[in-house]
């Protein structure tokens, strides 16, 4: 019995300790999640307020304020484009490290330029722009590099691979239609290298040519055969000296010969 309730507490105690795990855990996630949103807020309402500066005021104010909303710009593209690329190519690892470098600069010159903002003297402010256009200059080349050269790789890789993908698709094609190359054959009248068959000839062998004309000189044959006697082994013999007509086939529409009498 005493072990049954010493198993039993165990269960509550570590129950508890799972649920005070988990509250910890939500808690910290919604934390998170409410930071997120507001730092998001905040983001959204210094880009709309520079935004408003850049176009509705003009002079050094109005510089101070193109000159950041173009910093913040430049650098939040390229991280976007830095952490959607390295969760498919690693390799884009190093360039993430690379940028966060360059992170540090721009957070330098964006507060830099924001406490410029508030700067009253606005002669200095003006002598400093020369060196803070340049700088920035800096940072958003760097970060534009970082970026288009990430989005080359990730299309050479799309490139490469709908290439690949065309080729496998055409062979996987002409599989499918394995029965076309079994159906063609030579043409009627032609050789199977392609030259055209001849019906007469010295050398033409009747046995080599094709259907149609293989079986056009096998019945000019047997008429031939049929209208031969039994002597008619030699053409010239047969033009010049005249057939025998008791020797010659008698066809059913033939009169009979004759016999001569002597008197």
């Amino acid at each position: 019995m005493q072990t049954v309730i010493l198993i039993l507490g165990l269960l509550v105690v570590a129950f508890m300790a799972l649920g005070v795990y988990a509250g910890v855990k939500v808690i910290g996630a919604a934390r998170r999640g409410v930071d997120r949103t507001i730092t998001q807020a905040r983001r959204t309402v210094e880009d709309t307020t520079l935004r408003a500066k850049s176009l509705g005021q003009v002079g050094v104010s109005g510089e101070l304020a193109q000159l950041r909303l173009s910093l913040r710009t430049s650098m939040r593209a390229t991280q976007e484009a830095l952490q959607t690329g390295v969760t498919e190519d690693a390799s884009l690892s190093e360039s993430l490290g690379l940028f966060q470098r360059l992170s540090v600069h721009g957070r330098e010159l964006d507060d830099e330029l924001k406490r410029l903002e508030r700067e009253p003297d606005k002669t200095t402010v003006s002598s400093l722009l020369p060196g803070l256009k340049e700088r920035t200059g800096q940072i958003t080349r760097s970060a534009e590099s970082l970026r288009w050269a990430a989005r080359d790789r990730a299309r050479q890789f799309a490139d490469d691979d709908l290439a690949a993908l065309n080729v496998q698709i055409d062979v996987e094609a002409g599989a499918l239609r394995h029965w076309t190359t079994a159906t063609q054959g030579p043409a009627p009248g032609q050789h199977p290298d392609g030259s055209a068959a001849r019906s007469q000839g010295p050398g033409h062998d009747p046995a080599e040519a094709p259907g149609p004309v293989r079986r056009q000189g096998q019945e000019r044959g047997r008429r031939q055969g049929h209208g031969r006697g039994p002597g008619d082994g030699e053409g010239g013999a047969q033009a010049i000296t005249a057939a025998d007509p008791r020797q010659q086939t008698a066809y059913p529409w033939q009169k009979a010969a004759r016999p001569e009498t002597t008197n």
